[in-house]
């Protein structure tokens, strides 16, 4: 008897860097909140190759249908029908800080101890730390993605290879639990830096730009990490995506 699906909808909070999958292609692996404040982990979603009323944003409202994962035991984790994901609405700027403080964990630790393997953590003294890649690791890097859309099935789109960035991304920052060091793999800081380059004309200035925005900006405005583990090493916990979210509620003042 096949298993019966289940529904769920969430907020979407972060969307990894893609990452070359042997048995799916180009996958990106997601993470969600829903609105009673359960995190879920979504995958593998081929996301270049979803069509225009499933291809979800950052803080979008998604509806989808899955099972549970075969081979991943955390309980946020969940296996998603790629054909049953529809945007279902948007989480409004305003709303934001009302709806997500409520759920931020003291620490990394605190998540861990709660059975937790995702989490929102409000990071004290961030230090974002930009590191150039060795051109060897860039070269292989690009190797796999363009062997990646080269396999690709007749029903696939015609995909070109993801560029992955010429630079790594860290944060260092402290929680309740003590310091961290966290690359970061999501897709927004990717986009970010690519974005600013066509912008500013230079890796160098996007750079610069993107130290004003991480190192002063965000940690003065509010700022939320989201953070998980990783399915083989559960130990191992690392930064999802970063999050332009106020520290208080300002609607409280109103």
């Amino acid at each position: 008897m096949s298993e019966t699906l289940k529904t769920c909808r969430v907020t979407i909070l972060v969307k990894a860097f893609p990452q070359p999958s042997v048995k799916h292609g180009e996958t990106v692996c997601c993470a969600g909140i829903t609105e009673r404040g359960e995190f879920k982990r979504l995958f593998p979603i081929r996301y270049r190759n979803l069509g225009k009323d499933s291809a979800f944003n950052r803080w979008d409202w998604v509806s989808f249908e899955y099972r549970k994962p075969t081979s991943d035991p955390r309980w946020e984790s969940c296996h998603v029908m790629e054909d049953r994901i529809k945007i279902d609405g948007h989480l409004s700027s305003r709303h934001r800080s009302m709806f997500l403080n409520r759920y931020v964990s003291d620490s990394v630790q605190s998540a861990i101890e709660n059975g937790q393997s995702l989490a929102l953590i409000r990071p004290k003294k961030p230090k974002f730390v930009v590191k150039k890649k060795k051109t060897s690791d860039l070269e292989k890097e690009k190797q796999k993605y363009m062997m990646t859309v080269s396999q690709k099935s007749l029903l696939d789109k015609d995909l070109k290879a993801i560029q992955p960035v010429p630079y790594e991304f860290r944060f260092k920052f402290y929680d309740e639990s003590g310091r961290h060091d966290y690359k970061a793999g999501d897709w927004e800081t990717s986009a970010m830096f690519n974005r600013a380059v066509k912008r500013e004309g230079a890796p160098e200035m996007a750079i610069e730009w993107m130290n004003h925005i991480f190192n002063k900006e965000y940690p003065e405005k509010g700022m939320l990490f989201c953070v998980g583990n990783i399915a083989r090493y559960p130990k191992t916990w690392q930064l999802l995506g970063v999050l332009r979210v106020n520290d208080v509620d300002q609607d409280e003042f109103f």
